[in-house]
């Protein structure tokens, strides 16, 4: 019991650490992973520095 005792902090901070900043980053990059793959020529666009534009094609 001791034991568990020395580490639930340890379990609890890695917890926090996941939900909190490793879990949205994966669901982010799952986001602009599917957007990237629905793009297509033609589609109007804002780069994440606000860069307006038309999309004149895809290399892949």
């Amino acid at each position: 019991m001791e034991v568990l005792n020395q580490f639930a902090p340890l379990i609890l901070m890695f917890a926090v650490v996941y939900f909190l900043m490793i879990r949205p980053q994966m669901k982010r990059q799952r986001q602009e992973k599917n957007f990237m793959n629905e793009m297509k020529k033609g589609d109007k666009i804002i780069t994440k520095g606000g860069i307006h534009g038309k999309n004149r094609g895809i290399n892949r």
